[in-house]
């Protein structure tokens, strides 16, 4: 079933391939960017609701806060008791961005397996930019470290710095991301770096729209 969703990835990405071909610019990469953007749009009702999620979770920290110095060592029960009540009272819920990330493991390896797999129906133009092979590592690591910086951009629009815990990940998690990506196909690197800008673009307007939320909070 998995080889299934591989071979699927690579007509996919063929598809779009022919496309980027009959618009005059013929290339593998602007492929891969295509499918991204066409990945994030289909996940977005679903990321919508994780951004939102995560951004009232962060605007409701003080008062979580608050909470936890109250209860803390006295009544734990109490305390998850309250901060449950908490979420619920703000329409929050804290696993709902969980789903996101399971649906996107699966495209992750699909597209991994798939840059070694496909057969390019040109090899002329499987490349983008500086690199010569999507399917290679990509050999000045530019993509990488635009992965990591893209993360860490995208994270901070998220992250609240006031908890030591998500500052620790806000640094630790775009380094990880970017030796991840150093090791793997620079089709796959580019893929994240996209996925992140659209992502960013996705959760600054979204964040527009949490304002709203947070007066709410803040006014209670």
């Amino acid at each position: 079933m998995f080889e299934a969703l591989v071979d699927g990835m690579i007509a996919f990405i063929n598809i779009l391939y022919t496309f980027t071909g009959n618009i005059g610019l013929p290339n593998y990469g602007l492929a891969i960017i295509l499918l991204t953007i066409i990945i994030k749009i289909a996940l977005y009702p679903l990321t919508k609701k994780q951004m939102q999620s995560m951004r009232a979770m962060q605007q409701l920290q003080p008062k979580i806060k608050e909470i936890q110095n109250k209860y803390k060592g006295k009544d734990p029960q109490k305390m998850q008791q309250k901060i449950m009540e908490m979420y619920k009272e703000n329409n929050v819920n804290p696993m709902a961005g969980c789903l996101p990330l399971i649906i996107q493991m699966p495209i992750l390896i699909a597209l991994y397996r798939a840059l070694f797999k496909i057969d390019y129906i040109d090899t002329a133009h499987a490349t983008f930019i500086w690199v010569a092979d999507l399917s290679k590592v990509d050999p000045y690591y530019i993509l990488p470290v635009l992965a990591g910086v893209t993360t860490y951009l995208q994270s901070k629009l998220t992250t609240s710095t006031a908890d030591p815990t998500q500052r620790i990940m806000l640094i630790t998690m775009p380094i990880f991301i970017a030796w991840i990506s150093s090791t793997v196909p620079a089709g796959l690197a580019l893929y994240w770096v996209v996925f992140n800008v659209v992502g960013a673009i996705q959760q600054y307007y979204i964040n527009k729209q949490a304002v709203g939320l947070k007066e709410g909070v803040t006014g209670k």
